[in-house]
């Protein structure tokens, strides 16, 4: 949801926008129920700023709320007069608007005035088959877009993001806490806040430790922002720098809170922004860029054609009349109107297909990108690892088991509320199995200081007697060090000395090199005088020991690995763990590692040098958030297509530089709606299914592209040499436009077709040029076929004079229909059709519909209404021979196309 949104508003707003207030249209202005007391207020500043400076008994009285959270049944009222927790873009279009914007591509638009302008001239017929195609074509879509937006509202729900309300119990009056979609939110609901949190409306502080909140999408500010439940801020401030407010679409980056909806959906500032935002125009992604521009060089080429016809027509034939009909019909066989609706069904088709092994597609768009990666940057853990972290070990600073130790971790991990990972969960395992019975209650939690990237450990204070207490880290090695003093062995209390910190590291690289990661546990007393804790209170620490886990690569991760290789992916790890951890699971799963490239090494290199050295590097280790978000920015701007796999909080700004961001279910709520492709298993097995149909479903697609393009170039070609030679018009405006007709009702099965392995074993990606050469190379070689057809017919058949020029028409409109059908069966392969790569069947149902249906037309009681007649038997073994030539000879030409410039 938010991906596009946020973007698009920091590009659009961020150049003014952070001290910018926006006075929007009015808000609801009645009451939202009776027991609110109040109407909301007129607009989102004004609603903030008093929301702001309310102290938490007012906000419960103002929106009718209680400190066990509203009741289910009170939600729902709210929600009968508020609506929904969703934002304008979210909000699924009207049928009549749905249908207005499937029509509304220049294909039906030009289809549309050629229609028009036919009934001026009352060419009846014309104006039929004109309006049927356009009808045809935006039905198809219009069917085909409502059924894919079904599968994907359906696909999206399996991955919705939630959030933690507390809500009260009607029958027993408690508070529980539910994770509920966001949709459901309501103004007066109680949120609980912690990191990797979606802000999923505008929240109002109640409480808060340590919380600090990424406002990037809304101000532009690249550094967090804290917020507290008491205001530090004048009255009259912008209410986006209010420290008591939180905005819908930003994110959690450390710490916990509690908070009170005060607005929701289209009411919140994220909203009013998101009005503005759809108002404009849309940039195109590059997948969208590509279709426009292989449309346009379409209608450019109709463009300049279709005068020529017109030109040559009317002053070889005399009649202008004739010829502006003859080729205002030419200008409709150009127009490929069934271009979105193939694009449509072909990204449909390739989603739900997808969803069937396990990918989950949140923008159609994105599978197009995903067929054309060629790096991806994914983390280890999870990836190529099992993701079941076990705690293998819990040791002194020496090495040796030490049950304290693992005591220390306990109370770290139980008592931290911040983002429980899987090493706590693997603590807490550990512990209950270790130290059944032993009493952990007795310790009182004091307060903590919860985990960030920067400083990559995290704090719990607790008391078991009330003359102290105890400040408990755990986090990694090198941040826990810098901050110790003291070292505990067996029962004594020492200095950290150059020696020590000597064997320490020694210790802990050999627990490394076995795959093992480290986590260093240290603490220290303090006196009870104080209940609030901060980061500066993480010093002269003494340090316990450590902690390791083992997490065992995949079984399936080398296979995964070879696969996407020979796809011609390359697979580059970016971790913030040990490089000598990485370095130990790359080696079992067969990734070759010559060079480790780390965090510190990637900040002193300038971004040139970075992309020398990235594209080298297959393994990058102790990386911060920002050095994964510039290691994909650079490789980037060097022409590869670079998705990015990521789970955590500091994956989501590398997951929004991507050109493809991929996640897991299981991700936090901000690396979810970064993503474009949700995988509902983290494998790179599966994320090699999902390269390979994202490739399949690209391929369909560019069939449909060049086979329109060299047979358009075709047909006007030939249209050109019978205009210029022929007594009369090689084909009635009619017979082109029920050609046109048939022909496209036949391509509704190409996204249905199989695709050559070969075809899969590279990334595609849009190029206009090759577009444009196989156009210029393929679209010829229909008019040689076209003209010996007009040889035939004049010389052979007799049909030479204008009285015979129905016979002669009608054998151009059956070897014009069947030829164009044929087209598809040659260029949807490079190999030899229909022997070494056969066609889906319902393609080749399709064509023999369409081979069936035109011979069968000419023979029946409609040829006369459309001016056509029944062919002798006799044209039928020419035509045999004339369609054999043309297909012996495209493969030919295909061999030489192919030798020297390849087949995309």
């Amino acid at each position: 949801m938010f991906k596009t949104m946020t973007q698009r508003l920091f590009d659009l707003f961020s150049r003014n926008l952070p001290r910018r207030l926006i006075r929007r249209s009015p808000m609801l202005e009645e009451n939202i129920q009776p027991a609110i007391g109040q109407a909301v207020p007129l607009s989102v500043a004004q609603h903030s700023q008093a929301c702001a400076r309310a102290s938490a008994e007012q906000l419960y009285a103002k929106f009718g709320s209680h400190f066990e959270g509203l009741t289910e049944g009170e939600a729902a009222a709210i929600r009968e007069v508020v609506g929904a927790n969703q934002t304008d873009d979210q909000q699924p279009a009207p049928w009549w608007q749905h249908l207005w914007i499937c029509y509304r591509n220049p294909f039906n638009l030009l289809l549309t005035i050629l229609a028009l302008v036919s009934y001026a001239t009352e060419d009846i017929k014309a104006t039929l088959v004109i309006s049927s195609m356009v009808v045809i074509s935006t039905l198809m879509r219009f069917i085909q877009e409502a059924r894919s937006n079904k599968a994907a509202d359906a696909l999206k729900a399996m991955v919705s993001n939630t959030a933690t309300v507390l809500r009260c119990d009607e029958q027993s009056g408690r508070s529980e806490q539910l994770e509920l979609p966001i949709n459901q939110l309501v103004p007066g609901d109680l949120v609980k806040l912690s990191a990797g949190d979606m802000i999923p409306a505008d929240l109002r502080i109640l409480s808060a430790k340590d919380l600090f909140i990424s406002q990037a999408a809304l101000t532009g500010e690249s550094l967090p922002v804290e917020k507290q439940a008491n205001s530090r801020m004048p009255e009259d401030c912008d209410p986006l720098e209010q420290d008591t407010l939180c905005f819908m679409g930003t994110n959690v980056v450390s710490g916990t809170a509690m908070a009170m909806v005060i607005a929701t959906g289209g009411q919140t500032w994220f909203g009013q922004l998101a009005e503005r935002v759809i108002q404009q125009d849309e940039q195109p992604n590059a997948f969208q860029s590509g279709i426009s521009k292989v449309s346009w060089l379409l209608i450019r080429f109709m463009m300049v054609m279709t005068p020529i016809v017109l030109l040559i027509n009317g002053y070889t034939k005399g009649d202008w009349w004739e010829a502006a009909l003859f080729s205002l019909s030419v200008a409709v066989g150009l127009t490929p109107e069934m271009l979105p609706m193939i694009v449509t069904s072909t990204l449909a088709k390739g989603a739900v297909k997808l969803s069937r092994q396990k990918v989950i597609v949140k923008h159609l768009d994105a599978i197009q990108n995903f067929g054309a990666m060629d790096i991806l940057c994914t983390d280890k853990t999870g990836t190529l690892t099992q993701d079941k972290i076990i705690l293998e070990r819990h040791t002194d600073v020496l090495g040796s088991p030490s049950d304290s130790v693992l005591h220390l971790a306990w109370l770290n991990s139980y008592h931290q509320t911040g983002l429980k990972n899987l090493l706590d969960v693997a603590v807490l395992e550990s512990a209950e199995a270790i130290q059944a019975g032993k009493n952990f209650n007795r310790y009182l939690k004091i307060d903590e200081i919860p985990f960030d990237f920067d400083r990559r450990r995290m704090s719990v204070v607790v008391s078991e007697a009330e003359d102290h207490h105890r400040l408990i880290c755990k986090g990694a090695l090198e941040e826990i060090l810098s901050i110790c003093t003291l070292v505990q062995l067996n029962d004594e209390t020492v200095p950290l000395t150059e020696q020590l910190l000597t064997r320490i590291r020694l210790i802990t690289d050999d627990l490394n090199q076995q795959g093992l990661r480290v986590v260093a546990v240290a603490h220290k007393v303090m006196p009870s005088n104080t209940r609030d804790y901060a980061v500066a209170d993480e010093s002269s620490l003494i340090l316990a020991g450590y902690i390791a886990f083992l997490d065992p690569p995949k079984e399936s991760t080398a296979p995964a690995l070879k696969a996407l290789q020979n796809k011609g992916v390359t697979v580059k790890i970016l971790t913030g763990d040990n490089p000598l951890v990485a370095r130990k699971v790359c080696k079992d799963v067969g990734l070759a590692v010559d060079h480790i490239l780390i965090g510190s090494e990637v900040e002193r290199l300038g971004d040139a040098e970075l992309a020398a050295v990235a594209l080298k590097t297959s393994v990058f280790a102790k990386l911060a958030p920002l050095h994964k978000e510039r290691i994909v920015r650079v490789l980037r701007e060097q022409g590869h297509v670079v998705g990015f796999m990521g789970d955590g909080i500091n994956d989501a700004p590398a997951l929004r530089a991507a050109d493809i961001g991929i996640s897991v279910d299981s991700a936090v709520d901000i690396a979810k709606e970064a993503a474009d492709i949700i995988l509902l298993e983290k494998s790179l097995m599966v994320l090699e299914q999902g390269v390979t149909e994202g490739r399949r479903t690209f391929a369909n697609m560019l069939k449909y592209i060049k086979m329109t393009a060299s047979s358009n170039f075709g047909n006007v070609f030939s249209v050109l040499v019978a205009s210029a030679f022929l007594p009369f018009l090689p084909m009635l405006p009619l017979h082109l436009l029920v050609q046109n007709l048939i022909y496209d009702v036949s391509q509704v099965a190409i996204p249905f077709d199989n695709v050559d392995e070969e075809q899969l074993a590279k990334p595609q990606r849009w190029n206009a040029g090759d577009i444009g050469r196989f156009m210029v190379f393929f679209g010829p070689i229909s008019s040689v076929f076209d003209i010996l057809t007009f040889s035939l017919m004049w010389w052979v058949f007799k049909a030479n004079t204008p009285d015979m020029q129905t016979l002669f028409q009608s054998g151009w409109f059956i070897e014009g229909l069947l030829s164009q059908t044929l087209i598809v069966h040659m260029i949807r392969t490079r190999k030899v059709p229909f022997i070494q790569s056969r066609a889906s069947w319902s393609l080749c149902f399709m064509t023999l519909a369409v081979v069936v249906t035109g011979i069968a037309l000419i023979f029946s009681p409609a040829a006369g209404f459309l001016q056509l007649q029944a062919l002798p038997l006799s044209y039928f073994p020419w035509l045999v021979v004339i369609l054999g030539g043309y297909m012996v000879m495209t493969q030919g030409v295909k061999g030489f196309f192919v030798r020297r410039y390849g087949w995309q």
